[in-house]
């Protein structure tokens, strides 16, 4: 009995070690997963040497500008100009009727001339001692007085005689032919365009950065593929009291007629002196609440890895933002995908599909 019992459990035993053997390795735990590395595009950190600008909108405004219209009233009886028309300095604009001025003139010349008359008569008289020297007195006083009526009618009828005060380009014609008009209402407005002025703002802050003569680019989104060039005319010696700005007035050759009054502009204010920084594309910063940080592409023994790096960012200038501190100039980092990143993370560089980055870039649809 003892024999056939052992030999079941040898049976047994045998059975069991081969389970083991064929079933085993089914049972053993897998092995460590690695995730795949991520598809990513990179680039260089560049040194460059940048202009140090100033960035702001401006409106632009004439050189100088007025709304013509008379001092007097009257009725509208010539008009010498066409609505947009060029004019120099003292070319007739428009007429009022001076009818009845015209007839108290020539009452007034009859009366001065009169007087004058009168006047030689008793200085010869007083000369003979033929009368008293208050008669003398009298006649020069309404001499004086008949040629002061004759001086206002004569201002009057100028009043009525309107010209260019300046060069300038004339607006649109507010008033028709007979149209009474009373003292100060709007005519035309004129505007002399060359040159041009464009107006603009700072925070206190950059007041350091502005002085007078300082050269000035400007874009203005109606010619996207032109750069106006100005210089700084004039800085405002105060603050606005309610923002802290101050004004800042620069100077431009408007010759081609180009630029309008009220025109925005984007201002660029260029200070001489330039700096060099290092600088990656806008995309490889990533901005989260506790700090920017910058993916620095590593190379090791098991492909490409990144460092997650802090970094303090300077300014921004058209598709690049400079790191003042974290990054060399040199290292490469990753433009795209570092959303999906973390310290360590291996990833595979793909460029094929990056896009492209500029200093001064140009899109369509600007």
């Amino acid at each position: 009995m003892w024999k056939t019992f052992l030999i079941v459990i040898v049976v047994i035993i045998a059975i069991l070690g081969g389970i083991v053997l064929v079933k085993g390795p089914q049972f053993a735990p897998p092995p460590p997963f690695v995730m795949p590395p991520e598809s990513i595009s990179s680039g260089v950190a560049e040194e460059m040497v940048w202009e140090n600008t100033v960035s702001a909108v401006g409106t632009m405004r004439a050189s100088r500008g007025v709304t013509l219209s008379a001092e007097v009233s009257g009725t509208i009886s010539e008009i010498h100009f066409e609505s947009g028309q060029n004019v120099e300095k003292g070319d007739l604009l428009f007429e009022l009727d001076t009818s009845a001025e015209t007839a108290q003139l020539e009452s007034a010349v009859a009366s001065a001339e009169l007087a004058e008359v009168n006047l030689k008569r008793a200085k010869e008289l007083r000369a003979s001692r033929s009368v008293a020297q208050s008669e003398l007195d009298t006649a020069e006083a309404r001499a004086k007085e008949a040629k002061a009526a004759l001086s206002q009618i004569q201002a009057q009828l100028e009043k009525k005689v309107i010209r260019a005060p300046f060069s300038g380009r004339l607006g649109i014609r507010q008033i028709d032919l007979g149209e009474y008009i009373n003292p100060g209402s709007p005519v035309v407005s004129l505007q002399s365009v060359d040159p041009m002025y464009v107006d603009f703002s700072l925070p206190q802050q950059q007041l350091s950065k502005v002085k007078s003569g300082y050269q000035l680019r400007l874009t203005i989104d109606t010619y996207p593929d032109k750069t106006f060039s100005g210089v700084v005319e004039a800085i405002d010696p105060e603050l606005n009291l309610s923002n802290r700005m101050f004004r800042i007035r620069g100077a431009l050759s408007n010759k081609d007629g180009l630029l309008v009054p009220g025109m925005f502009a984007n201002v660029e204010v260029v200070q001489p002196e330039s700096t060099t920084v290092v600088a990656v594309p806008g995309t490889a910063v990533y901005y989260q609440a506790f700090g920017n940080t910058v993916f620095v592409i590593k190379n090791s023994d098991q492909g490409k890895t990144v460092e997650q790096r802090f970094v303090k960012i300077g300014q921004t200038k058209g598709d690049y933002v400079s790191i003042v501190e974290g990054v060399a100039a040199g290292e490469e980092i990753v433009t795209a995908g570092a959303f999906k990143l973390f310290n360590g993370r291996s990833v595979v560089v793909d460029n094929s599909k990056a896009l492209p980055v500029s200093l001064n870039p140009t899109p369509a649809d600007a």
